[in-house]
């Protein structure tokens, strides 16, 4: 049976290039696109299961493209490329909601592990593993005035309409869900949701995809009530009610 179809989208023809022959090696499908504009184009179709996409691009830039896939097909994953590397330009890709964000200069193997792990995460659906001491399974959650529907990856905030989850936002907000009762950490959202090794590791990925989500839960103000910052420790969901 065939990998998954990774849409490549590169101005770059031999980076372009060497991505598609990496993965192709690999027994994956690719299409490419050369531009935002068709890149954006390309991902409306439903059987690309993964985008590869270049911040910098001609005609319509990379996190443009990221923010109207989100509007369009929330739970396409998205794996940045740039040769960005400032911490300022990881959190505009994180923020916009990138699955994962890899700078060039990389090595195909890092990029081939980071697309099966990325694969691997999407079609699992939200990380429930581990339920906490109150017993959390995938369902319908109560919090703070907030709908939370666990199994459709949606969110109804307070005199709001329903919203439905990007995949990583799910994802954290499940594992948070099956751990509730104690604080999680970092570290353990990095290994069990990101899927990778965390030990020696320093990035805002699972703080940006906490603001992504708080966001969507219209949980903001110094006083969080659905998602609570533990100091020093980590986050975990509040109580239901």
């Amino acid at each position: 049976m065939p990998k998954p179809l990774v849409l490549i989208v590169e101005d770059d023809p031999s980076i372009r290039a060497g991505v598609s022959a990496a993965l192709t090696g690999e027994g994956y499908r690719t299409t490419e696109a050369g531009d935002g504009e068709q890149g954006l184009a390309l991902a409306g179709d439903d059987s690309v299961a993964l985008v590869l996409l270049d911040i910098m691009l001609p005609k319509v830039d990379g996190l443009h493209v990221l923010e109207s896939i989100r509007e369009r097909r929330p739970h396409l994953p998205v794996i940045c490329l740039t040769a960005l590397g400032e911490e300022a330009d990881r959190v505009r890709g994180l923020r916009a909601g990138a699955d994962d964000y890899i700078v060039k200069p990389f090595g195909l193997d890092e990029l081939l592990a980071r697309v099966e792990a990325v694969l691997r995460r999407a079609a699992g659906g939200p990380v429930m593993n581990g339920a906490g001491p109150n017993g959390s399974d995938a369902g319908i959650l109560e919090i703070a005035g907030r709908r939370i529907d666990l199994a459709r990856q949606e969110v109804t905030p307070p005199g709001g309409a329903a919203r439905v989850l990007p995949q990583r936002e799910a994802e954290v907000l499940g594992y948070l869900a099956g751990n509730r009762g104690r604080a999680v950490t970092r570290e353990e959202l990095l290994e069990r949701v990101w899927g990778i090794d965390p030990r020696g590791m320093q990035t805002r990925s699972v703080d940006m995809a906490v603001a992504r989500l708080r966001e969507q839960l219209a949980d903001s103000g110094p006083d969080h009530s659905v998602i609570i910052t533990v100091r020093g420790r980590g986050y975990m969901l509040a109580g239901e009610g």
